[in-house]
């Protein structure tokens, strides 16, 4: 049943001291600055001005954020005076070379052609995507002299690394306007959708692109100096977009529908409703990243406004101060609140929903669209067509939910439209541990059923056939009967394996295949039974899947057993798991093209089969437990 929240409406989502940190600090100082002192007429950018502004505190260990943004407030009018009347063909030319080092000096003017079109959505955009390849730009600087990255941007700024290569003085004037919660934060208030398009001053943008400059003419010389080479990291491809396609591509008349629905849904903020459209406009123009971009940061505010209003939070939907943390998608997402209490948001929104969510932003597996954006890891010219289709299309049903029965009613007369709402409503995780290991336990039995069709090694052609009722390997195929036959019984009608229930057939490597497709019954039992067993909490369940999903891959136990705690590593089940990882292992060295050691694989199966029985006997399985807790329930 479709429900609608709907509150007052909102002026703004920026805190009364964020708001005027980015509003009016900036603004209170009307004196004129020279741009010649800030600029040389070759484009040569003239640091001492810039820092001469930044002001710290009597004990000079720290920024005075809010004086230094005052004082910054007439460079940066000057700067963006500077920018706006500067021909396009002089900009190129002056700072081109400058903004090499970014790896993307052709987003620099398109941000011009932004700053100078007056609309406050476009500069936003600008901003959002500037701070991103800077990010990422800074992180290979970093890598000049240090080994490990930092992940966030404020960790990034406050390095020695960094302040090694600019100078400290520098670095602290790209704290007050990215790296601290304490000053402008840009880059924070626009990805996290606190920040309405009239919101964001113009000149910071245009001060931002020339600061970008200068750090690329600072770069040069301390790599002059030095003889290093700055190298890029490359982009992450984003390969797993394709197994998440679930709808149709958004045609004209759903959009047509949408821009409707844009205007009238209150998961909508109307100071919002800019960013909208423009996604609209940047999908048909097929600046794919564009749309993508703007919808993520909007999915985020309207699930942080439905978020407050469920969980009965308003003053979460506003920015934090800087002693606090924002409410992001960490938290609105989340099981559970900062105080202990169930998070409301995931029951209203429905578990497909939610995996939809999960699936493209935060599972390992699934391409993390937002954090790969907003930390300039994916190329913006090259990112998929499908992945802003999908985050539209799933925008779109979200929308629905927040209109009133009537205009739901004349949508859902649009047989499209009805599509799209049961696909949604349809949708189940790509990238959980649990759907991964699926997927490889179906990709494992495929491979096992082709092997008959392999050539066998040269040298098993040229071994004699053995003499019928080898020992060994007679007593391996009963236990993998008895074996199979005891898990069989247990397991759900639907989920059993009729063609290990008989004899062996006669075919070559007759015991290896049905010993894997024993283990793969294995696996796919412990799978169908993990949340069936009660007492473990989330992140017991998280190990156990990976460890699963490690032993369906054959890659040895590292790692699972170094990141696992010692208490999930002791457990009967993860230590059943190494065993048969360390058979996996085993066997495949014992059967590798070049080297056919038939009767050490035989040894090694023997032994696994009797650790299984042996575990088996113990009742200690996922089904054996889950059986147990059944049976306290009940």
């Amino acid at each position: 049943m479709w429900e609608i929240l709907i509150g007052e409406p909102i002026a703004t989502c920026l805190s009364p001291s964020v708001y005027d940190m980015i509003c009016k600090l900036g603004f209170e100082v009307r004196e004129n600055c020279d741009i010649s002192s800030i600029v040389t007429q070759n484009g040569e950018v003239c640091w001492k001005k810039i820092t001469d502004c930044m002001v710290y505190t009597e004990s000079a260990q720290g920024l005075d954020h809010r004086e230094s943004v005052r004082l910054l407030g007439p460079v940066c009018q000057a700067v963006h005076l500077y920018l706006s009347s500067l021909p396009k063909g002089q900009f190129e030319v002056q700072y081109t070379p400058a903004l090499q080092w970014t790896g993307v000096p052709e987003l620099f003017p398109e941000i011009l052609d932004a700053l100078r079109s007056l609309e406050s959505p476009s500069i936003s955009l600008s901003l959002m995507k500037l701070t991103s390849c800077l990010e990422r730009a800074l992180g290979d600087v970093y890598l000049l002299i240090g080994k490990d990255c930092p992940f966030l941007l404020r960790d990034l700024l406050a390095s020695e690394e960094l302040a090694q290569v600019f100078g400290q003085p520098v670095m602290d004037v790209l704290k007050v306007f990215v790296g601290s919660p304490r000053g402008l934060n840009l880059r924070n208030v626009l990805w996290h959708g606190f920040a309405a398009p009239q919101e964001v001053p113009p000149k910071y943008c245009s001060m931002m692109v020339v600061l970008a400059a200068g750090l690329g003419q600072l770069l040069k010389g301390f790599l002059q100096q030095t003889g290093f080479t700055l190298a890029h990291r490359p982009f992450v491809t984003l390969t797993s977009v394709e197994d998440l396609i679930v709808f149709p591509d958004v045609t004209s008349e759903v959009l047509s529908v949408l821009e409707e629905v844009m205007k009238k849904s209150t998961f909508i903020l109307k100071i919002m409703l800019p960013y909208w459209e423009v996604a609209l406009t940047k999908l048909k123009s097929h600046r794919f990243a564009d749309c993508a971009i703007l919808l993520l940061v909007q999915l985020e505010t309207g699930l942080r406004k439905a978020f407050a209003e469920v969980n009965g939070c308003p003053k979460r939907l506003l920015t934090a101060e800087s002693t606090a943390l924002y409410t992001t998608f960490d938290e609105i997402l989340a099981k559970h609140l900062n105080d202990g209490k169930i998070n409301q948001l995931p029951l209203f929104l429905g578990e497909p929903a939610m995996e939809f969510l999960w699936d493209f932003l935060n599972h390992q597996e699934g391409p993390r669209l937002r954090d790969r954006l907003s930390h300039g890891e994916v190329s913006l010219p090259e990112f998929p067509k499908e992945a802003a289709g999908q985050l539209l299309a799933f925008s779109f049903v979200l929308l629905l939910r927040f209109i009133d029965g009537d205009l739901l009613a004349v949508c859902k007369e649009k047989a499209a439209v009805r599509s799209l709402i049961n696909l949604a409503a349809a949708y189940v995780s790509r990238c959980h541990p649990a759907s991964q290991l699926k997927k490889q336990v179906l990709s494992c039995e495929g491979s096992i059923g082709a092997w008959p069709l392999l050539p066998l090694p040269e040298e098993a052609e040229r071994e004699p056939v053995r003499p019928e009722g080898d020992s060994e390997t007679d007593a391996c195929s009963s236990l993998i009967t008895e074996i199979v036959a005891e898990l069989c019984c247990r397991a759900p009608e639907t989920h059993r394996a009729a063609h290990l229930s008989g004899p062996l057939p006669p075919e070559h490597m007759k015991l290896l295949s049905p010993m894997l497709y024993l283990i793969l019954l294995l696996i796919a039992l412990e799978l169908i039974n993990i949340h069936m067993v009660l007492g473990k909490n989330a992140s017991e369940y998280q190990q156990y899947l990976r460890a699963t999903g490690t032993l369906s891959r054959q890659r040895y136990w590292e790692e699972a057993g170094e990141a696992a705690p010692p208490s999930a590593a002791r457990t009967p089940g993860a230590w059943f798991l190494k065993c048969i990882l360390q058979y996996t292992e085993n066997v495949a060295a014992c059967t590798r093209q070049d080297r056919n050691k038939w009767d050490d694989a035989v040894r090694l199966t023997h032994a696994a089969l009797l650790k299984i029985w042996t575990f088996i006997e113990k009742k200690q399985m996922l089904m054996h437990l889950a059986e147990k807790s059944t049976s306290k329930v009940v």
